[in-house]
């Protein structure tokens, strides 16, 4: 008996013995291991150095501030009067008045002479982060804006041009409730529209319409324009996304004053950003529908008439190509990342005017295609050049900012 405990202790030992072996064995190497990690990170640490941005990075973040967050005195300010003005140049002045509330004076002169000049007081800030406030008011010049007649069977031959020159001072309050999500807006503007012959030597309104054929034509009209949004938006930013959506709906007051060209309008529009790949590849739609109502029997006037054409509507057709009372649009773009500040586009637009919002249909539609190419920074775009093939012709967009 005590001959079998004694092989038992001695087998019970060995076996421990075996089984602590790779153990140790395994804390030796690892051991030896954290030695050579803590080593080459001492080395590392003597070749480190703090990241320094590229130029094109030092560029972007130049522009973002003075497109996002205005931190910036002197700025170019690009907008011009109207759309179709060719390339608009302008320079503007920021002033602070308080931290964050401030005040910005700019304008432009676009190469077909048209010119803009406002001041506006921007508190971005309100009710606890909730809520902005955008007070402008200006005056703008156009002097040669193309007219090809009313609804969707109009031709370019028919071409016709007035100008207007417009004062202007507005009141817009945007208010986020829940921060995120529901954004309401409201805004109050006194407008005076005037007006004006053509100039350049191009055709003139006036030699194939009249007052009695064309509703506004050569009359001055003050308008008090109210309006109100209802909206859901959860993109990241309105000046560039590549995810999220908007849902809103507009409603629209002008009062005339002499009771002439009063009218209302109802805007609705839908946004919708379908990231794929981790974003690397974005399917973008819009959709967007306005319609106008005459009050009392007045008329709605030529130059507030609803209409597409240009930079952000169908890019393929020259600005204002087609006006009527009513309009549709609809586009869809698919967007490839390219790099932090670049991407590209493959894009189709179509839309249609009609006289009756019940003809807003997908019959008729007028299209275009086309690639483009945008820059942008994290929550803005600062350039967009697109290329655009219509029916009519090939047209070249160059804009600074989103077109949806």
């Amino acid at each position: 008996m005590r001959t079998i405990r004694l092989v038992g202790a001695t087998t019970l030992i060995a076996g421990l013995t075996w089984a602590a072996a790779p153990v140790a064995a395994q804390d030796a190497n690892d051991g030896t291991r954290q030695a050579v990690v803590e080593s080459a990170q001492a080395e590392k640490v003597k070749t480190l150095q703090p990241y320094t941005a590229t130029s094109f990075e030092r560029l972007m973040t130049r522009v973002e501030d003075i497109l996002a967050y205005r931190t910036v005195t002197w700025h170019p300010f690009f907008q011009s009067a109207a759309h179709g003005s060719g390339l608009a140049l302008g320079v503007g002045r920021i002033q602070h008045v308080t931290p964050f509330n401030f005040v910005d004076v700019r304008g432009s002169y676009s190469i077909y002479g048209y010119k803009r000049a406002e001041a506006e007081f921007v508190a971005p800030r309100l009710f606890n982060r909730r809520g902005q406030l955008s007070i402008i008011g200006g005056w703008r010049d156009a002097t040669q804006i193309g007219f090809y007649g009313l609804g969707p069977n109009t031709s370019v031959d028919n071409r016709v041009n007035y100008g207007f020159k417009e004062g202007y001072g507005s009141a817009l309050l945007t208010a986020w409730p829940t921060r995120r999500l529901v954004m309401l807006r409201g805004g109050l503007e006194l407008a005076q529209w005037s007006p004006e012959q053509a100039r350049g030597g191009l055709r003139p309104i006036e030699i194939a319409y009249s007052p009695s054929t064309l509703p506004g034509l050569g009359t001055t009209t003050t308008y008090m324009h109210t309006q109100g949004t209802v909206a859901f938006d959860w993109r990241p930013a309105p000046g560039f996304a590549r995810r999220g959506g908007l849902y809103s709906i507009t409603a629209h007051d002008y009062h005339d004053q002499d009771d002439r060209f009063g009218f209302r309008e109802v805007d609705y529009e839908a946004v919708q950003h379908f990231p794929v790949l981790r974003e690397a590849w974005v399917i973008s739609l819009r959709g967007l529908a306005e319609t106008t109502f005459r009050r009392d029997g007045q008329e709605v006037p030529y130059f507030l008439l609803p209409h597409l054409g240009g930079g952000s509507t169908l890019r393929g057709f020259d600005s204002w190509r087609f006006r009527d009372r009513n309009k549709l649009l609809l586009q869809a773009e698919w967007r490839i990342t390219a790099n932090r500040f670049m991407e590209t586009a493959v894009f189709y637009d179509a839309g249609k005017v009609a006289g009756h919002p019940a003809d807003l249909n997908f019959d008729g539609l007028q299209h275009d295609y086309g690639f483009g190419m945008r820059f942008h920074t994290p929550f803005q775009t600062a350039l967009r050049v697109d290329v655009a093939r219509s029916r009519e012709r090939t047209r070249l967009v160059v804009s600074t900012g989103p077109v949806f």
